[in-house]
């Protein structure tokens, strides 16, 4: 018996609810919904006795009725107060070891007859079809606080639930991702409906419901199942999605409108199929007693919920919220401090002091300053494991789709990066998992007559390389059809016929804009529109992007991205009086070149012959109209640079060195401003522009088309 001092407890509350409830309103419904969750709660823990445990179903089936009609009616609230006066002498008796009453037979057969009377639907309510919406109307003047808390706790309950959800259809037997998905749901209903947000509390409770069948073992999570609960939380998804907007002041005031009807004729018509059959007041039946508490606070888990999280929900203990204009604005001025201690450092005056105790302190303060820098760098630093487990319930949607058989396999997802180079990259990676599985995978069939398994795979892995971070995309398909991408590539006039180009080359034109080698337009993929779209995301995070394919064994494509957008690793160069800095990432290699190296090639300009490749030549002072030190190729320093998995030469008049620089914006005069994409201030106090060789490779390309 659950403990009857906390039970009761609850009873007085409710009994007090019903005082100032109204009939046809929602007044006190709410309240009433989740002081019975946390009866309900107790009993799970504690079996209560059989006339209890029906009477609490039953009060179930009323509340969840007046859920649906919008409000309870005056009978309903006058049954619902002889309700609580039956409950109370009914948990004294059982306190006592005496006998429990029997419940009243006016309240048994309102709840077997359903015979509620319901109140008028609630405002807002609107029939589409056969699809029923309701809107819900936010109170932003005195919940605002509130809901920011909600939707972020249920942000991470919500990407919770997909994992939960697609773990346990490899595994329905797996209790504790269950009770996993059963917790994330009540959590979600207990803020929803302390919050007043009635659709989202409706569903939500719905989908608690049918786990709840699921523990009991009058479901099985097969596919049916998991599909409704992936259905709900794309649902309530877009519910927090549409409160977030109008906490950032877009469309405030405006009804959310998310059509919920099928989904809860489809999640009741699966309930009713998993309660045929049982006893009478077998309802009353809730899940294995070490199902968990909840405190009804939106976000709060009581303590054995957060005891018996599984592995893979991140504890949130000793972690605090920032907001991240602040995080940002911490990073830039630690940047500032890095730069100001730097020219310190290098001031002549400071120098000429002959002083150990002077040197001692600079030193010190060189070391603490960069210690610094490095902490608030990694402050910024997140895994990529949120990312990648997305990825999950698209390979799981996509190959659905496509009548296919695909594992998703993950390593790395512990590597951390810049959270803005995380959120940049989520959309190229959905397009080459997209790609992998409907191009690169076979279907079984083809799979087996190869001697292929019939379910495919798809790996997805991120490591650090050299100071970069690498993510791979690999398929163990039919990979890549040189012969029918060259082919495609001709006939759409990216390539000219009879031209020599590298297995990489070709590669390379599956991210020429609209070139698609499918055999069929789906609505997955074929239209050739996307894998530019993958190229120019990846260009504007200063990444390159590399193809490698093995026929019948596969692809593997691989993204190289630096891992802070805030700090680039640079090779400092001089034109003239100015410095510059390319990305490290992009340089391929530098020389002095020899005269016989540099020719003329009608049509494309000046060109430099390297190892039997030409690449055109770029003169740097020309582009931004400096004099420079020497207008003599052999007498400067060509740095090869790599740019759409296409080579460009720079000539420069001397390579100062490599340095990690701060990354400061132009401002909005040089937006314009083809081929920068930055400056930073060096160690010596002087400014240096940060080049954009996509941008000065695209400015070079249509100068050259005009001439």
């Amino acid at each position: 018996m659950n403990p009857p001092s906390k039970t009761c407890e609850l009873i007085e509350k409710i009994a007090l609810e019903l005082v100032f409830a109204e009939p046809g309103k929602d007044s006190g419904l709410l309240p009433i919904n989740s002081l019975l969750g946390e009866i309900e709660n107790l009993s799970a823990v504690n079996p209560a006795p059989e006339p209890i445990g029906r009477a609490i179903a039953i009060g179930r089936q009323w509340v969840d009725t007046a859920l649906e009609t919008g409000g309870f009616s005056a009978d309903a609230i006058k049954q619902f107060s002889s309700w609580t006066a039956w409950m109370r002498e009914a948990l004294t008796a059982a306190t006592l070891e005496r006998p429990i009453p029997a419940l009243p037979e006016t309240l048994t057969k309102l709840a077997s007859t359903s015979a509620l009377p319901s109140a008028p639907p609630s405002a807002g309510r609107s029939t589409d079809g056969n699809e029923r919406t309701e809107a819900l109307i936010l109170d932003l003047v005195g919940n605002a606080d509130m809901l920011r808390e909600f939707v972020g706790e249920a942000q991470e309950h919500l990407h919770q639930i997909e994992l939960d959800a697609l773990g346990l259809e490899k595994d329905p037997t797996d209790a504790d991702t269950l009770n996993s998905l059963f917790r994330s749901f009540h959590t979600l209903k207990g803020g929803s409906g302390f919050l007043n947000l009635v659709p989202m509390n409706r569903l939500a409770h719905q989908l608690e419901a049918l786990l709840d069948l699921t523990r009991q073992g009058k479901l099985t999570a097969q596919s049916e199942v998991i599909d409704i609960i992936l259905s709900g939380r794309d649902a309530l998804r877009q519910f927090v999605t549409e409160i977030d907007r109008q906490l950032s002041g877009e469309a405030q005031g405006e009804p959310i409108i998310v059509a919920t009807g099928k989904l809860l004729l489809r999640i009741q018509e699966v309930q009713q199929d998993g309660t045929e059959g049982a006893e009478p007041g077998s309802e009353a039946e809730i899940a294995a007693p070490t199902a968990p508490t909840q405190d009804r606070t939106p976000g709060q888990p009581a303590a054995e919920e957060t005891k018996a999280a599984p592995d893979n929900r991140r504890s949130t203990s000793g972690f605090v919220k920032v907001d991240t204009a602040k995080l940002d604005s911490l990073v830039d001025l630690v940047g500032e401090l890095v730069i100001a201690q730097s020219l310190v450092n290098q001031d002549a005056d400071l120098r000429a002091v002959q002083s150990q105790q002077l040197s001692r302190n600079l030193a010190q303060l060189g070391r603490s300053t960069n210690e610094l820098q490095h902490i608030a760098m990694s402050l910024r630093m997140v895994p990529i494991r949120a990312s990648f487990q997305k990825m999950a319930r698209l390979v799981r949607d996509v190959a659905a789709k496509a009548g296919k058989q695909v594992e998703l396999r993950v390593s790395g997802e512990g590597t951390e990066l810049d959270r803005n180079l995380i959120e940049e990259i989520n959309d190229p990676l959905i397009h080459l998992i997209r790609n992998a599985v409907d191009h690169g995978v076979e279907n079984p069939e083809k799979r087996l007559a190869v001697g292929k398994p019939a379910q495919g795979i798809v790996q997805l892995r991120a490591f650090h390389l050299g100071g970069n971070i690498v993510i791979e995309i690999e398929d163990d398909g039919a990979g890549l059809n040189k012969e029918r991408i060259l082919a495609k590539a001709i006939q759409a006039g990216l390539v000219t016929a009879g031209a020599q180009l590298s297995e990489q080359e070709i590669f390379g034109l599956i991210f020429a804009p609209g070139l698609s080698t499918a055999e069929k337009v789906t609505d997955i993929s074929g239209r050739g529109v996307g894998m530019d779209v993958v190229q120019r995301n990846i260009n504007k995070l200063r990444g390159k992007i590399e193809v490698h394919s093995t026929p019948g064994k596969g692809s593997t494509i691989s993204i190289h991205l630096p891992l802070t957008l805030a700090i680039i690793d640079g090779l400092i160069f001089s034109v003239g009086p100015e410095r510059f800095i390319v990305p490290t990432l992009c340089v391929r290699e530098s020389f002095r070149p020899s005269a016989a190296m540099i020719s003329t090639v009608q049509g494309r300009g000046e060109m430099v012959s390297v190892r039997g490749q030409l690449s055109p030549l770029v003169r740097i002072y020309e582009h931004f109209g400096i004099q420079p030190e020497s207008t003599d190729p052999a007498q400067s320093i060509i740095i090869m640079v790599e740019t759409n998995r296409q080579h460009r030469c720079l000539l420069v008049d001397r390579l100062i060195g490599k340095q990690e620089v701060v990354i400061k914006g132009l401002g909005h005069m040089f937006k314009q401003s083809q081929g920068l994409a930055g400056a930073a201030i060096l160690g010596d106090g002087r400014v240096g522009l940060i080049l954009d060789v996509n941008g000065l490779a695209g400015s070079i390309n249509g100068r050259m088309a005009r001439n």
